[in-house]
């Protein structure tokens, strides 16, 4: 299993229809084949700069690649990821056990 998660901080003002926009349009990774439990998650810590995070999961190796390589990622990564996230921290895992 791969926990793929990203926190990141968007471009738009905080409650802004731009940032319901991005945050909508990023619902759509959920219904790529092989995402599991994906989640849009609001930061609540003061420890770091970054307001939102998604959290997916993935059964192995093949399907997160199969993922990454998606057409509906890929578009979503240029066409507003890119434009829109001012910064971001990507972190992938795997269980130790």
């Amino acid at each position: 299993m791969i926990r793929h998660t990203v926190s990141f901080r968007l471009v738009h003002p905080s409650g802004s229809t731009a940032e319901q926009e991005f945050l909508d349009a990023g619902a759509a990774l959920a219904a790529i084949p092989g995402v599991q439990r994906f989640e849009q998650l609001r930061q609540t810590s003061s420890k770091n700069d970054f307001t939102f995070g998604f959290s997916m999961e993935f059964a192995d190796r093949a399907a997160y690649d199969s993922y990454n390589e998606h057409p509906v990622h890929t578009a979503f990564v240029a066409q507003r990821w890119v434009p829109e996230v001012a910064d971001f921290l990507e972190l992938d895992y795997q269980p130790l056990g």
